[in-house]
């Protein structure tokens, strides 16, 4: 009776105008759908198959049953590559820049121009040694100072002459680098004094001001 059934289905179904199936075999061992004569398994209009009574999920059949159609499997982008991170910036080179004031007790006697011992290990321990930590010397400038004490010409040129002092100094300490001298006068004092003060005390006052800067520029080792 069932089989008279399955095949009155069948026909019910192709009569009704039933949209096409692509035709799905039924396990020859066993199967668990109702099927026609063919052994093709029975399908209604929406294209689910018909199961019998004891089916099961085990009995499942590949194209059967839409839910358990085996998924068709997507297509998968490419994997992007990421972007090589940026390569670190190079560290900054280090500096042997300074510069050294000849002052106090190193500064020079009124109207001379002549290195005194003091000057001269001020010299020795603060800028010949720190010039040996340095790779590459780009510039040595050496600038002399005088007091406000006489003409503006006059104190102009004892400056010079107190930085080539210097330079000369340097250089006979075997420092080979290029070395440039500036005479800035009296326009830089750094110590200011009272004109009534005795002209002795006046001199020994404005000493900071004969001084002679050191200014080193450079790569360190």
């Amino acid at each position: 009776m069932l089989k008279h059934l399955v095949i009155a289905l069948s026909a019910s179904l192709t009569a009704a105008g039933a949209y096409a199936q692509t035709d799905i075999k039924a396990n020859a061992d066993k199967s668990a759908y109702l099927q026609d004569g063919r052994g093709v398994i029975a399908r209604n209009p929406f294209g689910l198959c018909w199961r019998t009574g004891y089916w099961t999920p085990a009995d499942a059949v590949a194209g059967c049953d839409g839910e358990l159609t085996p998924p068709v499997a997507k297509p998968t982008a490419p994997a992007v590559a990421a972007p090589a991170p940026a390569p670190a910036p190079a560290p900054a080179p280090k500096r042997c820049d300074f510069s050294v004031t000849l002052s106090n007790d190193q500064t020079f006697a009124f109207n001379r121009a002549v290195l005194n011992n003091a000057a001269k290990k001020r010299i020795d321990d603060e800028v010949i040694a720190k010039l040996g930590n340095c790779a590459k010397i780009d510039i040595v400038m050496v600038t002399g100072h005088t007091d406000r004490l006489g003409s503006h010409q006059y104190n102009q040129k004892l400056s010079e002459k107190r930085a080539d002092a210097v330079a000369a100094y340097l250089k006979s300490k075997g420092l080979k680098a290029e070395i440039d001298t500036l005479g800035a006068g009296k326009t830089q004092s750094v110590q200011a004094c009272d004109d009534k003060l005795p002209r002795a005390k006046l001199i020994e006052c404005l000493a900071p001001n004969r001084r002679v800067v050191v200014e080193a520029r450079g790569l360190a080792k």
